[in-house]
């Protein structure tokens, strides 16, 4: 990975960064907005050893916190989540998944899983970090269909959430 041209994946990066807030940002413009906008890039790539034979990080930086992403590819061609906010996690992208962040206690899953099913919403995979027992915790979750956005702020409002959001790739 250190060898290759990684500009595609930096615009890719920049454009998921910036079309919450700009939907007219795309592959091309991504760099120029960013620079427009007083935002710094920086890539950087190491040849040293891993768990992984390749691997990408985005890191984004503001004023009030720094949050991380990191990537991988299993076997060459299957993406993968590996760590989030230096929490390691590992699990695959899907077109319909729930982001949570939420307190490492007990119960926490079967309130979840139960909302979920009562919703006749059905779990394909379940990922979960911590960075330590009864601390912080992140789950990406695959369904088998859309989260509306009633539900997303019931499971907001699950004992335990800190953060509830829709993901899709």
């Amino acid at each position: 990975m250190a060898k290759l041209n990684v500009k595609p994946l930096t615009q890719i990066a920049l454009m998921g960064v910036l079309r919450p807030q700009l939907d007219t940002v795309n592959m091309v413009n991504a760099p120029v907005i960013a620079r427009e906008r007083g935002i710094e890039v920086a890539e950087v790539k190491h040849e040293r050893e891993t768990d992984y034979h390749s691997m990408i990080r985005l890191s984004v930086t503001t004023e009030k916190y720094t949050r991380s992403v990191t990537g991988t590819l299993f076997g060459g061609k299957h993406p993968r989540i590996v760590e989030i906010k230096g929490i390691e996690i590992d699990a695959e992208f899907a077109p319909h998944m729930l982001y949570l962040t939420n307190d490492d206690k007990p119960g926490f899953i079967g309130r979840l899983g139960t909302l979920l099913g009562e919703s006749k919403v059905n779990i394909a995979t379940f990922h979960l970090g911590r960075d330590k027992p009864g601390g912080s915790a992140i789950a990406l979750v695959q369904v088998d269909q859309p989260i509306s956005s009633a539900l997303i702020g019931q499971i907001a409002a699950v004992e335990g959430v800190v953060q509830a959001k829709v993901l899709g790739f």
